[in-house]
């Protein structure tokens, strides 16, 4: 079963049941000492861009919204086994041609890592609802990105089995507080410093 590390902020370490070790936009917290296979970039804003962190295996594949965002064209690949999907992600602080969010496909689990955004077109299409995504992590600062008024709305539309909170505040890795604001159906909260299991769900009646 893969497994989900919540390093704090909007950073995050995935190890995959195969053990291929996944790093999303990595910047703060611990545990950078497993070497990466993949390393996930949203966007060059300081606070999401520290490629330079985690250890690297000698094949470890470096993918930014450069590589995601080609010519307006949202890019679909595969990288050491994990299917990637490049979302619409922006809002006033963060333009729509520089910013991207990704849909992975871990273990038969699929995750959307939102990044940098408030509500999107492509939530409001009913498309990512569509996806019936397993978990979703949202950003819910308030002053860079949407607040948590407008990511339960945004939970609403998306309908993830679980939704996840991230990107609390600017300065600081975890706010439990403010986490459990984001009142939602299927809500998790994940502690900086916190693993989990990424379960899909049960096929058993």
């Amino acid at each position: 079963m893969a497994k989900l590390y919540y390093q704090g902020h909007a950073s995050i370490r995935i190890t995959t049941n195969s053990g291929v070790v996944i790093y999303y936009d990595p910047y703060a917290g611990d545990g950078y000492e497993l070497p990466a296979d993949l390393i996930l970039v949203t966007h060059q804003h300081q606070d999401h861009n520290k490629i330079e962190l985690p250890a690297r295996a000698a094949d470890c594949v470096v993918y930014q919204n450069t590589d995601a965002l080609k010519d307006g064209i949202y890019q679909k690949t595969t990288i050491h086994g994990v299917e990637i999907e490049a979302t619409e992600a922006y809002n006033k602080n963060h333009p729509r041609e520089s910013c991207v969010g990704y849909l992975l496909r871990v273990d038969g689990v699929l995750l959307y890592l939102a990044g940098d955004t408030s509500m999107t077109d492509q939530m409001r299409s009913g498309d990512l609802a569509a996806r019936h995504i397993d978990y979703a992590f949202l950003p819910i600062d308030g002053q860079y990105n949407m607040d948590v008024n407008e990511a339960i709305a945004c939970a609403d539309l998306i309908k993830a089995r679980h939704t996840v909170p991230m990107h609390m505040t600017f300065d600081g890795i975890f706010d439990r507080k403010i986490a459990e604001k984001l009142r939602v159906p299927g809500q998790l909260i994940i502690a900086a410093g916190e693993e989990i299991d990424l379960s899909a769900p049960s096929t058993c009646a």
